[in-house]
């Protein structure tokens, strides 16, 4: 089973916090990309990577009792944060496999569509993942995709050189781990080699002002991540203290905004 360490961002309280928040900033997003594709009730969903099952409830509330979802994730953490959900909202058209998505085979169903977001970003095999993915999704089924596209257009206005060096230092751990912060770029060709047909693609990058409640998705991460590079010896608590200062001093200024990292939405039709 994965442990804390398996995940570069842990699968920690905290971290189940962080992922909560990004889901109420994204939830206004998602769910348009949800609409837009044609996630309704009665449909049957494989949510992939679900995580702590955020994005699982409201899939599973769509597609409402005469519908389903399938949940596959690897983190016992996860799963038990997953199980809690499922029962706190009383839902029964949730089935859960605790598997690892590059060891594992995935669940074979019915399903009209898949959900994968901020997943191909984070494992270290992208095209076992699509071709598993090819072998269980129907025709005419849709999978539908929101991965980094590229990470580096998170930057702060006027610049803050030390956020931009503590991105930096996220994105060499992360490709260390074995993942890849522009995970959207190789899946158009993914895609059609395990025969899919890409059917539209979006960016999503935002312009933030301190007040906007998205700030607080990049923001909470920074907090968040500064420590664990600690733990890893890549920085000291003077670098860390210079980010927070400078995030501070961002926050207090009223000219002040960020862009966020672009984020890539795919909805490919399997043929």
């Amino acid at each position: 089973m994965a442990t804390d360490r398996d995940y570069i961002l842990g699968t920690h309280e905290e971290e189940i916090s962080r992922l909560g928040l990004q889901h109420d900033v994204w939830r206004p997003v998602v769910l348009d990309c949800w609409k837009r594709a044609g996630i309704t009730a009665g449909k049957r969903v494989l949510d992939v990577g679900a995580g702590p099952g955020y994005a699982t409830v409201d899939l599973a509330n769509i597609v409402g009792p005469t519908g389903g979802i399938v949940a596959v994730e690897r983190s016992s953490n996860f799963v038990n944060a997953l199980r809690e959900m499922i029962r706190g909202n009383s839902l029964t058209n949730v089935r859960i496999h605790e598997i690892d998505l590059m060891t594992d085979d995935l669940p074979a169903g019915d399903y009209n569509f898949a959900w994968c977001r901020w997943v191909v970003s984070f494992i270290n095999d992208p095209p076992v993942l699509i071709q598993k993915l090819g072998r269980v999704m129907p025709k005419g089924s849709l999978s539908i995709f929101h991965e980094y596209g590229h990470y580096e257009t998170w930057r702060f206005f006027p610049r803050l050189p030390m956020q931009e060096r503590f991105r930096e230092h996220v994105i060499a751990t992360w490709r260390e781990s074995g993942g890849e912060p522009d995970g959207a770029a190789p899946l158009p060709e993914l895609l059609s080699r395990n025969g899919f047909m890409m059917r539209s693609a979006r960016p999503h990058v935002f312009c933030l002002r301190p007040d906007d409640y998205m700030w607080q998705w990049p923001a909470t991460f920074i907090e968040i991540y500064l420590p664990r590079l600690i733990g890893m010896g890549r920085i000291d608590r003077e670098f860390a203290d210079k980010v927070r200062a400078d995030l501070a001093s961002a926050e207090r200024n009223r000219n002040s905004f960020m862009l966020t990292p672009l984020v890539l939405e795919i909805i490919a039709e399997k043929l």
